[in-house]
């Protein structure tokens, strides 16, 4: 089959669906749904979010210089969706979903979403001007995480239906294919 030249997109499918948590110094919180999210190095850990700069977040993380990473699973589908569809400037989503605000270990503001079984707590060390978004370069400094997703002294993605997006539809992630180096040889 050939390929065809089509007009230049982000194609990088699927990707991580992760809601983010910023605070500000008065304590009003906004969570926000980002699908261009992902892990940037790990030693020390950075996880980088590109943000619309007219989203009410996008301020906040600009003034705080701190967000939150939760990663929701399925069973917060409604409220990942309403989070990335509704402004935080005109409601409180917290109050709209009835999340639970979790108070951060190392962040100053930003809360922690409870019901998320894994978040991530970063500090903006960097920001790049990109056409209609801003990228934050976090590094993590603190990772909490419940007890039963971590296994071989690490935290197991197999163990839940993390959420991922690709192209306006929601897909759930977590059936183990394989491990790294130990399941595949090509050509045989």
């Amino acid at each position: 089959m050939e390929k065809m030249s089509v007009n230049p997109q982000v194609f990088v499918n699927p990707v991580p669906l992760v809601l983010v948590t910023a605070a500000d110094e008065r304590g009003r919180s906004s969570v926000l749904t980002v699908g261009w999210a992902g892990g940037l190095c790990a030693d020390p850990p950075f996880v980088g979010i590109s943000v619309r700069r007219d989203r009410y977040s996008h301020g906040i993380i600009s003034d705080s210089g701190e967000y939150g990473v939760n990663l929701p699973t399925r069973h917060l589908l409604e409220v990942v969706d309403y989070c990335g569809t509704v402004s935080g400037a005109d409601r409180d989503k917290f109050a709209d979903t009835g999340l639970n605000p979790e108070a951060a270990q190392e962040l100053r503001w930003a809360p922690l979403i409870h019901e998320c079984p894994v978040n991530l707590e970063c500090i903006v060390t960097e920001v790049l001007r990109l056409g209609s978004h801003d990228f934050f370069v976090g590094e993590v400094v603190s990772t909490r995480c419940r007890e039963e997703w971590v296994g071989d002294g690490r935290i197991r993605a197999d163990h839940g239906d993390l959420l991922a997006y690709s192209t306006g539809t929601y897909l759930s992630v977590g059936e183990d294919l394989g491990r790294r180096g130990k399941s595949f040889r090509p050509g045989g």
